[in-house]
């Protein structure tokens, strides 16, 4: 697999294995996708090389992107399963974002548009789309799956 990490942040959780995946999948209520789990088994979150997402549409950013900062790992204070400040739960209640899964990047924008795992078509066990939520906090798709949007994103200035 392609490095995709620049370097380890404080959204860098402990080893990952079976055991932690089933706990946060608990926590969460939602199945994670294996493409997810995949990356997240050579390292648990950090700061990403490739961070700028290419759109169609304007957004916050820019008239034809946005970026992502780091991923978003499991366990510890700040991942994503984590009841504190920098878990999915409490980010979809403190920035009001739409209640349809799982938020799983920290965004430059601090709290202003989010990148998350949406469960709408799939259930909760199913292999979710990824969507853009903007500051009127509708998602729009951008991906079918996780591993597509890792696969899309480019190095800043590209």
């Amino acid at each position: 697999m392609i490095d995709l990490f620049d370097g380890e942040d404080l959204f860098t959780g402990p080893p990952v294995d079976d055991e932690l995946i089933r706990q946060a999948e608990e926590r969460l209520g939602y199945r994670l996708p294996s493409s997810y789990s995949d990356v997240l088994r050579q390292r648990n979150g950090g700061f990403l090389r490739r961070r700028r997402f290419p759109t169609s549409f304007p957004t916050s950013w820019a008239d034809d992107h946005f970026e992502v900062r780091s991923l978003i790992g499991l366990g510890g204070i700040h991942g994503i399963d984590s009841g504190g400040g920098r878990g999915s739960r409490y980010l979809i209640s403190e920035w009001g974002y739409p209640d349809i899964g799982i938020v799983l990047f920290d965004m430059p924008s601090g709290g202003h548009d989010a990148v998350m795992l949406d469960y709408r078509e799939c259930g909760v066990d199913g292999e979710p789309a990824v969507v853009y939520v903007d500051e009127d906090r509708v998602p729009r798709r951008v991906a079918r799956d996780f591993a597509e949007f890792l696969g899309l994103l480019v190095a800043a200035g590209s």
